[in-house]
């Protein structure tokens, strides 16, 4: 859901919104990566992008190919346990840690 803070921001003559945009590679697919991007940028520039996920399992190694093309930041988090919490946390915390800096208007977190 969008705030009515961020609809009136969109909607006047402001400057473009900041935006931090954290993806979830254990998740996400990397084919979806053009429409996103795309779709965020109706909304604000994306200041911050960053990936996360273990890059050397099957599931999140496509993502490799499209990383350098579109300057996403790839955060490394080793699976050394079963479950998928690792990425989820790490995630997570570092968008707390970008919320305090209060340098971005919104956020864009995409998972499945």
């Amino acid at each position: 859901m969008i705030s009515p803070k961020l609809v009136a921001k969109i909607e006047s003559e402001e400057p473009t919104l900041r935006l931090a945009v954290l993806i979830d590679a254990d998740n996400a697919p990397a084919a979806v990566i053009e429409g996103l991007l795309a779709e965020i940028a109706r909304f604000g520039e994306a200041t911050v992008k960053r990936i996360y996920g273990d890059f050397t399992s099957p599931t999140s190694s496509q993502w490799k190919k499209v990383l350098n093309k579109h300057a996403i930041k790839p955060v490394q988090q080793f699976a050394y346990t079963t479950g998928k919490n690792a990425t989820d946390s790490t995630l997570i915390i570092d968008a707390m840690d970008l919320l305090y800096t209060k340098r971005f208007d919104g956020f864009r977190l995409v998972s499945s």
